[in-house]
């Protein structure tokens, strides 16, 4: 039994699916089966209880999942511990993102952190919000980075930042013509377009048309930043997004950017990890690169 087969295993049970487990340890899902029943064999026992729909363990399963993620967080301790005598700093951190800050938040800190640290591959998938969280829970990344971060057992949430919320026009719009600052209800009334109804921006966006007693229904929804914008600069509606995300638009005159006059909506930030995972020295230096304290590693 090999340290290999552990995590094959433990990856199998986390994510309760042979296809996805057979991605992550790039096999196929014919492996992954035959992985497990070499486990039964060897210890004896079913660890399967195949007689479900859903995938799910026997008694003795879940001792071994257990005691394998055991032995699976003392190795990789073993090899932290290795790579921080030696001072080594390589590997690969691999990072699930949402688009805004993934495209306008994250590259000047990867700029940084690879010149500072040449010998480590970073890897950057662009996902859904909540694909994030399913990445991070099925330890197919190190690290996500989400908007309004939402409170998980398994998983630990590092503020990041604030984005402001502003609204964005195309520069010959009436609103734009006034003045760089408007109030919330001169929204009403206007195309508006929206971020799909499940994504997280957009569930807050809804939530200050609500309080401002405004019932706006979006013209469009797409489901990532850069496809609001290109709507906006085709003056097809106005929309709210994160000031950041607009920055070059704006030196570029082909979006105006305006505030809310008197108040400030945010959009807090946070990085992703799970609890109990044991991090790299690569990893480690990171999360200091983007300014964050790391609390210490706690068991799920």
């Amino acid at each position: 039994m090999q340290i290999e087969n552990l995590k094959i295993f433990a990856d199998l049970v986390e994510t309760k699916s042979f296809s996805k487990a057979a991605k992550l340890n790039a096999l196929t899902q014919s492996a992954v089966s035959q992985q497990a029943r070499a486990m039964e064999r060897h210890f004896k026992v079913l660890l399967i209880d195949r007689s479900q729909k859903q995938f799910q363990l026997t008694r003795e399963g879940q001792r071994v999942y257990e005691s394998a993620k055991e032995m699976l967080h003392t190795y990789d301790m073993l090899l932290s511990e290795l790579q921080e005598m030696k001072k080594v700093i390589s590997g690969t951190i691999r990072i699930s993102t949402i688009y805004s800050i993934g495209l306008h938040e994250l590259p000047p800190y990867i700029k940084r952190f690879l010149h500072d640290y040449p010998s480590v591959n970073v890897r950057i998938e662009y996902r859904r919000s909540n694909l994030v969280y399913e990445d991070i829970l099925h330890n197919s990344v190190d690290f996500g980075l989400v908007a309004f971060p939402v409170k998980t057992r398994q998983i630990e949430a590092l503020p990041f930042h604030n984005d402001h919320l502003v609204v964005i026009a195309h520069p010959s719009h009436p609103l734009a013509k006034r003045n760089t600052e408007i109030e919330v209800k001169d929204l009403a009334a206007q195309r508006f377009i929206g971020f799909d109804p499940d994504i997280p921006t957009r569930k807050a966006v809804d939530q200050i048309l609500r309080d401002h007693k405004l019932e706006i229904e979006p013209v469009m929804e797409f489901d990532n930043i850069e496809t609001v914008k290109r709507a906006v600069e085709i003056d097809h509606g106005i929309a709210i997004v994160p000031q950041a995300t607009v920055v070059q638009e704006a030196k570029q005159g082909t979006l105006a950017v305006l505030h809310f006059k008197g108040r400030q909506f945010t959009r807090p930030l946070a990085i992703l990890h799970r609890k109990g995972r044991v991090l790299t020295p690569g990893m480690k230096k990171f999360i200091e690169i983007l300014g964050l304290d790391l609390p210490e590693a706690r068991e799920n």
